[in-house]
């Protein structure tokens, strides 16, 4: 019961980030616009690139959240060990090298501590990724085998 419970409230979650998510990145330009008049000044000397690099990096999040939010479907259904969610795994990784490929180019315009713990958050999780992609392959081939088992 309490697992039933934890997996919808994390789908929720997931829903939740994926479409505020959007809102976030539509909103992007006027938000940059805002923290460069009451933030910092940096966001407005380097207005366009930032622009880029976290319009980019948000869409990277929204794909990663997609690829959960695919997967939570999987684990509702219970049937997680398939070669969609490798695929999903997979995507993860790399969209988290973008992030962190992005943010790397941001610290030699604007460096703060926030970026560095970025570029290391995204890193570490997208070395997670492809390693649970690894696990996922081998999880499904033993599962292929124990079918075929009689």
């Amino acid at each position: 019961m309490h697992g039933k419970k934890l997996i919808r409230v994390t789908k929720l979650l997931l829903d939740v980030m994926f479409y505020s998510g959007i809102a976030v990145i539509v909103t992007l330009p006027l938000s940059l616009r805002y923290a460069g008049i009451y933030y910092s000044r940096a966001f407005q000397e380097y207005y366009m690139l930032m622009l880029v690099i976290f319009a980019a990096s948000g869409v990277c999040g929204i794909v990663i959240i997609g690829e959960l939010r695919k997967m939570m479907r999987t684990v509702m259904q219970k049937n997680c060990f398939i070669h969609e969610n490798v695929k999903s795994l997979e995507m993860m990784g790399i969209t988290s090298a973008v992030i962190v490929l992005l943010f790397f180019i941001k610290c030699f315009f604007l460096p703060t501590p926030a970026t560095f713990i970025v570029v290391l958050t995204f890193f570490i999780a997208g070395l997670f990724s492809e390693v649970l992609s690894f696990v996922f392959r081998e999880a499904i081939r033993y599962k292929e085998e124990n079918d075929l088992t009689i």
